[in-house]
């Protein structure tokens, strides 16, 4: 059992029976009263940040999570089939604990977190960027980039993206997996 002295960020915690990892934290000290330590929580399967204030001392109970490299293989009607690429073994995970899924192409490398002590799988997570291939969209408008007006894109994944009006059909564009949003053109 550790305490709140050794808070840190990032820090991965049971709190109300559900997994935290610790977003931000600060001890505060008040000139009068005991001192506590205020926190913001991420909870690990929802992605929900709460703020939540500990007494100073109080009992916590550390959990130990690892960040293990597995690659993409191909989506069926039981899940996602993924590969470990440090031993080759090959799993397949649900949809929900992805968290872009439309944006997972064959081959991808993501980082999957696991709970050491269960050995069940927390969450998927992409990279922050994915370069993606447009493969249908309506016809670009050379010169057109002084307004900032978008339109929808098909990408090699199946997922539409909003896009600039100058971009076309099978060009490559980066698009942030945590928003769903396009970045920029890949230059080939």
């Amino acid at each position: 059992m550790a305490t709140t002295a050794d808070f840190k960020n990032g820090l991965v915690i049971i709190h109300n029976d559900d997994l935290y990892s610790i977003v931000e934290f600060q001890h505060v000290k008040p000139g009068k009263g005991a001192a506590f330590v205020r926190t913001k929580l991420r909870n690990i399967k929802t992605g929900k940040v709460l703020p939540h204030t500990f007494n100073a001392g109080v009992k916590i109970d550390i959990q130990r999570v690892e960040r293990r490299p597995y690659q993409f293989l191909y989506k069926d009607g039981s899940g996602y089939h993924f590969m470990n690429l440090q031993t080759f073994d090959q799993t397949f995970f649900d949809e929900t604990l992805i968290n872009a899924p439309q944006f997972l192409k064959e081959g991808q490398e993501v980082e999957i977190l696991f709970h050491s002590e269960t050995e069940t799988p927390l969450s998927c997570e992409l990279p922050a960027y994915v370069e993606l291939q447009i493969t249908y969209t309506e016809p670009g408008e050379r010169g057109n980039t002084a307004t900032s007006a978008m339109k929808d894109a098909t990408v090699e994944t199946g997922a539409t993206v909003r896009v600039p009006l100058f971009i076309n059909t099978d060009e490559i564009i980066r698009v942030d997996t945590r928003t769903g949003d396009y970045s920029e053109r890949v230059k080939s």
